[in-house]
């Protein structure tokens, strides 16, 4: 098990525990943002398959760097943006995603959950939470276990069509609109016809009210907190199919 190379608004690495296991060699996850269920089985061979060109971009950069690299990274200060740092772009949008709890896209600056985290006293004052020395030694000794992963940069449709485990993840139907290629993007109806083409074991997430598939009560997860502490909670649904 991994812990995440970097934090993303609907990831699934706290919920993936509760999925089924895989049950073959190859996982593939059509909409890759954290890949949060591959990071529990990393030695399995993975395919990440991304259109955002910023998750696609830092998974490129993570997976042709070393730790060396990873290590060598500039920590940033309350006041500093991202531009402020003399290193390439993908180098900022994986400083960025942690710079801000769960975002969409990376931060140019640290949040104001960063800011306040920083606070002695304060709740979430948790180290490691954030972009710093601690978060860049793990990085860099996870780096070496995803060496064999592959990436593709492209539309959930340029997946390989082949027998695997496939973990689909897209913007939900209806509170899906945060992303940069969010729901009001997607043909769930075309989404669902190729869903069912996939062979191996198939699960594809949703969320209560997803009507695209015949989904099942999954469970509730504990989502992102609101402003003031108040803990929010996704009614999770699930299709499950196993073709093998």
């Amino acid at each position: 098990m991994l812990r995440p190379f970097f934090t993303f608004y609907g990831g699934k690495w706290r919920a993936a525990p509760h999925y089924p296991e895989p049950q073959h060699k190859t996982i593939i996850e059509p909409f890759a943002g954290s890949a949060g269920y591959s990071m529990r089985y990393p030695h399995k061979n993975v395919i990440l398959v991304e259109k955002d060109p910023y998750i696609a971009g830092t998974w490129k950069y993570l997976l042709n760097t070393t730790p060396e690299e990873i290590l060598k990274l500039p920590n940033i200060a309350l006041d500093q943006s991202v531009d402020d740092l003399k290193i390439c772009e993908e180098e900022k949008w994986l400083i960025g995603w942690w710079l801000m709890a769960a975002a969409s896209k990376p931060n140019k600056r640290p949040s104001g959950w960063m800011r306040r985290a920083n606070l002695p006293g304060c709740k979430w004052h948790t180290v490691g939470s954030w972009w710093g020395d601690k978060i860049k030694q793990r990085i860099a000794q996870q780096i070496p276990l995803i060496q064999h992963w592959k990436l593709i940069e492209g539309d959930y449709s340029d997946a390989p069509d082949m027998e695997a485990t496939w973990f689909v993840d897209p913007p939900y139907q209806v509170q899906g609109k945060s992303y940069t290629y969010g729901s009001k993007l997607l043909e769930y109806n075309k989404l669902a016809s190729w869903c069912l083409q996939r062979k191996g074991l198939l699960m594809v997430c949703e969320q209560q009210g997803a009507t695209w598939l015949p989904f099942a009560p999954f469970r509730e997860i504990r989502a992102a907190t609101k402003k003031g502490g108040v803990a929010r909670v996704s009614k999770e649904v699930l299709f499950l199919k196993d073709s093998t």
